[in-house]
C-alpha cells in the first residue's frame, strides 16, 4: 500500500496556505475607514462573516471584526449610522504571507488570540483565513488518514486469514 504521507505538503503542519486558500471561494470583503460602522456590520451580516479588512488606497490599515463592535461601539454607546470604522477597529494588524504553513497560521492565531488572518501575497490583501476553516483543514486531514489507517487493517486482516 502506498504510504500516505510522502511528501511535505501531505503533513498537515506543512500543508501550504496557497493550498488551503484554493478549496475556498474567492473574495474579499473590505471596507474603508471613513465608512459608518453601520455599513460594515451590514456587510457583515450580508455575507455572514465575522470580520472585514480596513483598506486605504489598497493598503491595510485595521480589521473590525463583530466582537470589535459590540464591544467598542455598542457597549461604549455610539451610534452606528454616524460612527467611522476607524474609530472601533482594531489598528495592529497581523497578517500572514501565501507561502507560509498550517501551522505558522495557527502559531500567530494562538500567539496573538485572534480568530481571522488577513492573508497577503507581496503585501497585497488576497483572502482571509479563520481558525474555524484552519480546523476544518484538520478534520478532514484527520478523516482521511483514519479512513487510510482502517483501509491498511483490513487490508492486513483479510491477507492473514
Amino acid at each position: 500500500m502506498d504510504n500516505p504521507l510522502r511528501r511535505p505538503e501531505q503533513i498537515l503542519a506543512y500543508r501550504p496556505l496557497r493550498q488551503i486558500l484554493a478549496a475556498k471561494p474567492k473574495g474579499v470583503w473590505t471596507v474603508g475607514p471613513n465608512d459608518s460602522a453601520l455599513a460594515a456590520m451590514q456587510l457583515m451580516a450580508d455575507k455572514h462573516i465575522g470580520l472585514v479588512v480596513v483598506l486605504d488606497s489598497q493598503t491595510i490599515v485595521g480589521v473590525v471584526s463583530e466582537r470589535d463592535c459590540v464591544r467598542r461601539l455598542v457597549l461604549a454607546g455610539k451610534p452606528a449610522k454616524t460612527t467611522a470604522v476607524a474609530d472601533i477597529m482594531v489598528r495592529d494588524v497581523v497578517t500572514v504571507d501565501i507561502g507560509k504553513t498550517f501551522a505558522d497560521c495557527i502559531k500567530l492565531m494562538h500567539d496573538h488570540g485572534i480568530r481571522h488572518l488577513p492573508v497577503t501575497e507581496n503585501g497585497v490583501l488576497i483572502g482571509i483565513i479563520s481558525v474555524r476553516e484552519l480546523l476544518s483543514e484538520a478534520v478532514s486531514h484527520h478523516a482521511k488518514i483514519i479512513g487510510e489507517l482502517e483501509r491498511e487493517r483490513m487490508t492486513m486482516l483479510t491477507s492473514t486469514v
